[in-house]
């Protein structure tokens, strides 16, 4: 979240945080959120009777806000399928492995007990299916023979603060978007995920 904020705040990315949502009073972002000058709100989901009820919560802030994208920074909550219904296209999830590799939990101690070579971070459109959705980008990095899932977590983390902004801003820039569950760069099929060093050049069916 804070990575996404600094580079809207930087001009990095054509795009702005109009609203913080955490679901817990613990979550570290809240403060973090104020601190950075941002609307912070908490709603605390034992506060509510049923899922349900507590996403509806969510959705009537997320509309009072104004917000176009919806992206999920450390909050842990499966979304229901209505909801995710609701805002198709417009919630983007960050998970910490080369999905579909490693879907869930634990990531890290899972690839260290696979032995990979590689690992890394996704960027995705949320769909029902946990950790399915379609993906934006990737940012890959190497497991090294004396990797702990600290240090494995740590290296991951600083290449999810580059990829998670870079993608909101391709979606802010109207270059990406969602079409029957394809991604779309500059209206033609996204055939594998970005990498974290591409830079996409504009097509010429963008200006068409």
């Amino acid at each position: 979240m804070a990575a996404i904020a600094r580079a809207c705040t930087q001009g990095l990315i054509a795009a702005r945080i109009v609203q913080v949502i955490a679901d817990r009073a613990s979550a570290g972002g809240i403060e973090l959120a104020r601190g950075l000058g941002l609307t912070a709100t908490l709603l605390d989901s034992g506060s509510y009777p049923t899922r349900e009820a507590h996403e509806l919560a969510i959705a009537q802030l997320i509309e009072h806000s104004g917000a176009g994208l919806i992206a999920l920074a450390g909050y842990m909550r499966v979304l229901g399928a209505s909801f995710v219904r609701r805002y198709t296209g417009r919630v983007l999830n960050i998970h910490p492995s080369l999905l579909p590799k490693y879907k869930g939990l634990h990531t890290h101690r899972r690839a260290l007990q696979a032995h990979e070579r590689e690992h890394g971070a996704s960027v995705h459109f949320v769909t029902a299916e946990l950790d399915g959705g379609p993906l934006i980008c990737q940012a890959r990095v190497p497991v090294l023979p004396d990797d702990s899932e600290q240090t494995l977590a740590a290296r991951v983390l600083t290449h999810e603060h580059r990829i998670y902004p870079k993608a909101v801003g391709l979606i802010a820039d109207g270059r990406i978007a969602l079409s029957d569950d394809r991604v779309l760069l500059d209206g033609q099929p996204l055939l594998a995920p970005l990498n974290e060093e591409d830079t996409p050049a504009v097509s010429q069916a963008r200006h068409a």
